[in-house]
């Protein structure tokens, strides 16, 4: 087996590996999202989501994150016709766009907390917290993961070794964009029109 062939196979070697990663998270999120719907009425006494939830911010960080899906598709496509510079232009925008995401996350969080919105107050609220804040952590991660990414390609450029560490990271990536999507609409979107 030459080396070419080697690392093609390695590449989808690293491909498979990331769709059963996914399809664990997909178990994990729709355990997340079934606990949300059944207590997401539980306020004993707290705010109810319609009261509660801001949407105008959650609006302008959906669009941030979504950008993200679209710059990390020009990034992976730009690897695989092994252009490093945009490579890196695009894969450090969908860092900041992620950086932005979890600023405005976090912001949001420390708002419901100066209300009172504690976790500890209702079910709803833990539900809440738990289903967002573990998307978070997944987003955080893939902040982290990216960063790293950025390291390599300066090191070793757009090597086909990198394309497949790519290719998986923008996998995991539309998978957590595509989650966060199912957060907007049955938190926030759903949450507000009851």
């Amino acid at each position: 087996m030459n080396n070419e062939s080697f690392l093609l196979e390695q590449k989808e070697d690293k491909k498979l590996g990331m769709w059963f990663f996914i399809a664990a998270e997909i178990v994990i999120f729709a355990s997340l999202f079934g606990v949300y719907l059944t207590l997401r009425s539980h306020t004993d006494g707290g705010p109810a989501p319609q009261e509660m939830l801001e949407l105008k911010s959650v609006m302008v960080s959906t669009v941030l994150l979504l950008s993200s899906s679209f710059t990390i598709y020009i990034s992976h496509q730009a690897i695989e016709g092994e252009k490093t510079g945009k490579t890196i232009v695009f894969l450090a925008m969908t860092m900041v766009l992620a950086g932005l995401f979890l600023f405005m996350e976090g912001r949001e969080f420390l708002l419901y907390y100066e209300k009172g919105y504690e976790m500890q107050n209702s079910s709803f609220l833990s539900a809440f917290y738990l289903l967002v804040g573990t998307h978070g952590a997944h987003v955080a991660a893939g902040f982290i993961w990216m960063g790293l990414l950025l390291i390599h390609l300066k090191m070793n450029g757009a090597a086909k070794e990198m394309q497949a560490k790519l290719s998986v990271f923008s996998l995991y990536w539309h998978f957590v964009d595509l989650v966060w999507v199912l957060i907007f609409t049955l938190v926030y979107l759903y949450g507000k029109v009851g």
